[in-house]
């Protein structure tokens, strides 16, 4: 898999080493994770802090150069659990869930870095924000709730072009002064490289196929 990380990377004419593989390792096993960890794998990504504390919270205090991402829907009462565990947390989109997220750093010492996610399709079954909220959302999360956010993430619509979305979030990181783009997964990543992703969530391209 890194190997065509680094072929689509250096198609897009970009630095490979710019650009970080995220395993996304929710469902995966016990020896699948184990697996990866032995070939050299360090950044993982997980969908619900439940599932991610089975798999990790015995390896985080083995395995100091890990690094956890949260990347599915965070509800406010999981924030605590969220904040203990992750180094990144890429779905932040609602006020409610930045006070839930300062009064957890507050408590732990811990900040994770965090990303907004986009609703760049405004599906209205889909977590995040509309890209017209976004100046605004910033504001309040640095002004009301001193947070720093580092960056955007989002999950196109399974039936639009990919590259429309991922145009449209890289658009709006530079009019927001941020730098870290978190996009593409094993069908699109390709198409995410080449329009300046920083990072790339990848499941199946990299685990294989479930049974």
């Amino acid at each position: 898999m890194l190997a065509q990380l680094g072929a689509a990377a250096q198609q897009a004419g970009r630095n490979p080493s710019d650009i970080t593989l995220v395993a996304v390792s929710k469902r995966q096993t016990d020896e699948a994770i184990a697996a990866a960890l032995d070939a050299g794998q360090r950044v993982f990504g997980e969908n619900r802090v439940q599932e991610a504390l089975e798999h990790w919270r015995a390896r985080r205090t083995r395995i100091p150069d890990l690094e956890l991402r949260l990347i599915g829907p965070l509800q406010s009462n999981k924030a605590h659990d969220a904040v203990e565990l992750f180094d990144v947390i890429e779905t932040l989109d609602r006020d409610r869930l930045a006070v839930a997220l300062r009064e957890a750093m507050t408590a732990t010492g811990r900040t994770p870095r965090l990303l907004v996610q986009i609703n760049t399709g405004e599906e209205p079954q889909k977590a995040g924000i509309a890209p017209a909220e976004l100046p605004a959302f910033l504001a309040r999360m640095r002004g009301e709730h001193g947070l720093q956010v580092e960056g955007l993430m989002c999950i196109p619509p399974a039936a639009e072009p990919a590259g429309l979305h991922f145009a449209l979030l890289a658009k709006l990181a530079r009019q927001n002064g941020l730098n870290q783009l978190s996009m593409g997964m094993s069908a699109d990543f390709e198409t995410a490289i080449a329009l300046g992703a920083s990072s790339v969530r990848i499941g199946t391209a990299f685990f294989g196929a479930r049974d």
